[in-house]
């Protein structure tokens, strides 16, 4: 019964993990990378279309973003949906291609994205504290119901903690991992 408590709480941890890498991954960097548009929407034809299902992107260079829509007539709509999002690119269209151009970080601008990056690891956390508070809710439950001893529920409530700890552990590596990342000149 503790088993799948922990199976449970370890997978759902795993997953506030995860997710917090795909926000990461949308963190500008010095250098260009296709996840940056990851959250792109465009409308096409009036349907909100993620920009990957409309284009090719491609980086030339480590400076340089490429988007190369399949259909020619989206590519005014494509720069608009680029504008409109809060990554501060401009994209250049020259009538077939649209190319954005990362321009390097100011110091002071880097230092926010870090504040952004140390804001998602604390949102992450919290998630790992509601998990862990649901896995021992779960246990208390489990004693209450007199499926497990007392004895068994300080135990399992130790191990969710030994969990928990561990992943907390692991998102702070991340954070510290990003931060450097952010702050590489």
């Amino acid at each position: 019964m503790l088993n799948e408590v922990y199976k449970d709480t370890r997978g759902r941890m795993d997953k506030a993990l995860e997710s917090l890498g795909r926000d990461y991954s949308r963190i500008r960097t010095g250098r260009a990378s296709t996840a940056l548009l990851d959250g792109i929407r465009v409308d096409y034809y009036g349907t909100s279309t993620p920009l990957q299902q409309l284009a090719t992107l491609t980086i030339p260079d480590p400076r340089t973003i490429m988007i190369q829509p399949w259909d020619q007539t989206v590519l005014g709509e494509v720069e608009k949906a680029i504008l409109k999002s809060d990554l501060g690119l401009t994209p250049m269209n020259d009538g077939k291609i649209i190319r954005i151009n990362i321009p390097p970080l100011t110091q002071e601008r880097r230092r926010e994205l870090v504040k952004i990056a140390k804001k998602m690891a604390e949102e992450a956390k919290v998630a790992i504290r509601n998990i862990r508070r649901d896995a021992n809710e779960l246990i208390k439950d489990l004693k209450k119901d007199k499926e497990i001893s007392e004895d068994q529920q300080f135990k399992g409530q130790e191990e969710v903690q030994k969990i928990t700890d561990a992943t907390i552990t692991r998102i702070d590596e991340t954070c510290a991992a990003k931060e450097q990342e952010v702050m590489e000149v």
